[in-house]
């Protein structure tokens, strides 16, 4: 099968839809506490897309309230402004890579699973005191160049999820066997395009690879969290080979078994909420 080279990627990226200025404005404020949220409501609601989809986001089952969310400021108030935050990146990012007709990918699936990461990543990052905003949104784009392949290389990437149907290989080998190049490279091409911080292109680049020097501890929260999610099964689709979990990774965090078993039980209660949520 054909190879897909690192400069074709690059190409492809290139012509992707750019993130809207609000989506980039927040990975550029994951730090900033003290953001104007009457100003983010604002500008969320010049774009009426964005607005419609964080609204229906907002009534949806996951995040339940007993009043309806009509306004995005009516949301910030109701659900919090770090809610909120990921309510936003999860409908801009959903809304750049349209459903296309590649077989064997489901975007729905893909979401979930995108979903599950970013929430057991802020429940580890909580305990870890690390900033959870930042890997909430690192577990959700942690696998970003997925959604590359599905929709730019549309029949390479049918190759490669019809052959994991057979082989009990990880996604990630799979690609590197056939394809010559891996997702994670390739959510690293997309990051850098999209201008974001250099923690964030470690993140997506490692979460497979996190004992790599250099990378950063938010890579290796990614990777458990990755793991995490895929031992729990949130997504319907069977996975016969589920990435493996490193015993480096497990030690840098350093969570005992009791802290482990609190981190599932509170992720399990996510993700029986998060299957109600509509359109993820």
């Amino acid at each position: 099968m054909n190879s897909i080279s690192l400069a074709q990627i690059i190409d492809s990226v290139k012509d992707l839809p750019t993130l809207p200025a609000i989506v980039m404005e927040l990975l550029n404020s994951m730090d900033n506490d003290e953001l104007d949220v009457h100003e983010l409501a604002q500008k969320v609601s010049l774009d009426i897309a964005l607005t419609a989809k964080t609204l229906r986001y907002a009534n949806s089952a996951y995040y339940s309230t007993m009043i309806k969310v009509t306004t995005v400021q009516q949301a910030i108030s109701l659900l919090g402004l770090s809610t909120v935050k990921q309510i936003v990146m999860t409908a801009a990012l959903s809304g750049c890579f349209p459903e296309n007709n590649c077989r064997g990918f489901s975007h729905k699936e893909f979401w979930r699973h995108s979903n599950a990461v970013a929430i057991v990543a802020k429940i580890l990052a909580r305990r870890l005191n690390f900033n959870t905003d930042v890997a909430f949104t690192a577990g959700l784009l942690h696998d970003i160049g997925a959604l590359v392949l599905a929709t730019s290389y549309t029949e390479a990437y049918e190759t490669v999820l019809a052959h994991r149907q057979e082989h009990p290989e990880t996604q990630y080998e799979t690609e590197k066997s056939l394809i010559d190049i891996d997702h994670a490279a390739i959510g690293e091409a997309l990051a850098i395009q999209w201008n974001f911080s250099e923690m964030m292109i470690k993140a997506i680049s490692g979460h497979h690879q996190p004992e790599k020097p250099g990378l950063g501890f938010l890579a290796t929260i990614i990777h458990v969290a990755d793991g995490i999610a895929h031992a729990l099964r949130v997504t319907t689709t069977p996975d016969l080979a589920p990435p493996e979990i490193t015993g480096q990774s497990w030690e840098s965090l350093g969570l005992d078994q009791a802290s482990l078993d609190e981190v599932l039980t509170e992720a399990t209660t996510e993700f029986e909420k998060l299957q109600d949520m509509v359109e993820v």
